[in-house]
């Protein structure tokens, strides 16, 4: 294969493959006027399980939510809802980001890339626009050392917990 025929394979290529992972143009990170985190750490009650996992190990930030909106990826509800497809930690982040056009965007960000967004008035309340739903595997790697620190740190309190009890030699 001569060189330019090469180099037209790798472009046309290239170019298939990035809408596949192009962030939605809805909300792009470019024109953020403003990123409210309204909920740092959330957690699932029937997940959470602070001896297990303590949410309040991973927190949301604003860089976050920036990295979040550059990289997801639109799913169906129903990809977003199946468990074989989706894994999920029970801790989750919410913000609210305003862009320049005046739109306002309330995101639901999972540390494992799980993210729903709702556009929304001042008040956050829904405008009567279906969720949307989104996956941002990068988002997951970037987050997953967090989960697996809260995860480590956990295990410890309960080595301590049975150290404490006398089910543990010392």
């Amino acid at each position: 294969m001569k060189y330019h025929q090469f180099f037209w394979a790798i472009t046309s290529a290239m170019v298939m493959a990035s809408p596949i992972h192009a962030a939605d143009a809805r909300y792009s990170a470019k024109n953020i006027q403003k990123i409210n985190i309204f909920a740092p750490s959330s957690s699932n009650p029937p997940w959470e399980d602070k001896k297990w996992l303590d949410c309040d190990d991973v927190i949301l930030t604003e860089e976050d939510v920036r990295y979040a909106l550059q990289h997801i990826r639109r799913i169906s509800e129903k990809a977003y809802f199946s468990e074989e497809n989706m894994d999920r930690s029970g801790c989750s982040g919410g913000a609210s980001v305003t862009f320049k056009s005046g739109k306002i965007i309330v995101m639901d960000i999972e540390p494992t890339g799980r993210i729903r967004i709702f556009e929304a008035n001042r008040k956050l309340e829904p405008l009567g626009v279906p969720s949307r739903y989104y996956d941002c595997a990068p988002c997951n790697k970037r987050k997953m050392h967090l989960l697996q620190d809260a995860l480590d740190r956990a295990t410890e309190r309960r080595l301590k917990e049975l150290k404490r009890l006398g089910r543990l030699p010392p």
